[in-house]
């Protein structure tokens, strides 16, 4: 089990870096679906890929609990210098992904009745989704391994692979939506056909960077395979983030629901001033990344300085560039949101809320920086009950100021950020004694 003490800024953003740039363009998967679509000339087509995309992003960002537990516990192998668990760890998540992506699909027609029920769309912007819906699900085996095999690659720190896999998905399913919506016309289901394809031209990359990084050879012995303890610590680990990400979920499509109720200018609004929320995340994540695979790899070594070191510089970057941020929707804000609208009525809107929004990158620091930490040490069961205590506290704040409408809507929010990072920062001192007691305290 070898030291990794010296932990340094420049090992952070060798992380950070690629998960950035990868958030950044995710969207343009959207952005390019929608604009296919669009181009169409059917409103209905266009509110069916929106409704079906808002499903699926929920869906599977249900199950990203597949990527969190494969790169701490990647890390912790790499940490331990476990060779042979490092392989049996890719290949039972693998399976994992595989049986949950089956059931989805096996579940496709209840599944389908329920969430777009839900959505409440009318009945040609419902049957266009569903059209969409039934095609993308089959993608649902792939999306879940593709998030253990980037796991798996941050969590040897090899960012930068992951990146080229997240950007190789993205650009072939641009040019496959391009391809089958206008130049084939294969209409709504050719956008769907396009997701499934890139998802699996992803994981077919994604293989075969694991098989090279393991020298041809992905085999595991069944007894690494079926090891009981570590099989039941991975459920239980996956369990626990799943029910934090529900917890999550939860909050943000209270949010969403809740300003839909204010009215259709308000609700034009808040999605405006979501895409600030989104950027800022985009940095934050970055971050999030770095502390999960280096705590995790300190983890593993038990080694504690470098622990304590990865938390102290992935919190200290973490609220420089919140502070930049921050800053930089104070100054250009205002011209972003007259880019993103053409409509006065929610220009102004919009700004009366920014000031509320640019508060957001700072109190949401601790709830990234040490959602990355939480994760890299698997303190999961921690995770869990501080964010079904976060979202407690995020309803009780909305009901406190519902009275100022939708600025209450956005301070309940602030209110939510601000608990995660603070509940997790209180309980982050005690969380390392009890798992580094027998190490020396740094410096």
């Amino acid at each position: 089990m070898a030291s990794v003490s010296k932990v340094t800024t420049a090992q952070v953003f060798a992380i950070a870096g690629p998960a950035m740039v990868a958030n950044l363009t995710t969207p343009l998967i959207g952005i390019v679906s929608t604009i296919a679509i669009g181009r169409l000339g059917e409103a209905t087509l266009l509110g069916g890929v929106a409704m079906a995309s808002v499903i699926f992003d929920c869906l599977f960002w249900l199950f990203a609990f597949l990527r969190m537990s494969t790169v701490a516990f990647t890390a912790q192998a790499l940490g331990a210098d476990e060779k042979l668990e490092l392989r049996a760890l890719l290949v039972r998540g693998l399976v994992v992904a595989a049986l949950i992506g089956a059931c989805l699909i096996v579940l496709q027609m209840p599944l389908a009745a329920i969430l777009l029920g839900a959505m409440g769309g009318s009945e040609g912007v419902t049957r266009a989704a569903k059209v969409y819906f039934m095609i993308r699900i089959w993608s649902a085996p792939l999306v879940l391994a593709n998030y253990v095999v980037l796991g798996w690659l941050i969590g040897q720190a090899r960012a930068k692979l992951a990146l080229g896999v997240q950007i190789a998905i993205n650009v072939i399913n641009m040019a496959a939506t391009v391809a089958l919506v206008l130049v084939l016309n294969a209409g709504i289901a050719g956008a769907a056909v396009a997701a499934v394809i890139a998802e699996a031209a992803g994981l077919l990359l994604g293989i075969l960077i694991a098989r090279g990084l393991s020298n041809g050879r992905l085999g595991v012995p069944r007894a690494a395979l079926l090891d009981r303890a570590k099989l039941l610590r991975m459920l239980a680990v996956n369990r626990d983030i799943m029910i934090r990400t529900a917890a999550l979920i939860s909050a943000f499509l209270f949010f969403t629901a809740q300003g839909a109720r204010a009215g259709d200018v308000t609700l034009a609004a808040n999605a405006v001033l979501n895409n600030f929320l989104l950027i800022s995340a985009f940095f934050l994540d970055g971050l999030a990344n770095a502390a999960e695979q280096l705590c995790g790899r300190a983890y593993g070594a038990r080694d504690r300085i470098a622990f304590s070191t990865a938390v102290r510089l992935v919190v200290l970057w973490g609220f420089a560039f919140a502070v930049a941020v921050t800053a930089s929707y104070a100054l250009f804000g205002p011209g972003l949101i007259d880019i993103m609208t053409a409509s006065e009525e929610v220009r102004r809107t919009a700004r009366n809320y920014l000031w509320l929004v640019a508060l957001a990158p700072v109190l949401g620091v601790f709830a990234f920086a040490y959602d990355g930490v939480f994760i890299g040490a698997t303190w999961a069961r921690d995770m869990r009950n501080l964010m079904v205590l976060s979202l407690l506290i995020f309803l009780t704040a909305w009901l406190a100021l519902r009275s100022f409408g939708n600025a209450g809507l956005w301070g309940a929010l602030l209110v939510h950020y601000a608990a995660r990072g603070g509940l997790q920062a209180m309980r982050y001192p005690a969380l390392l004694r009890a798992s580094f007691h027998q190490e020396p305290l740094p410096g």
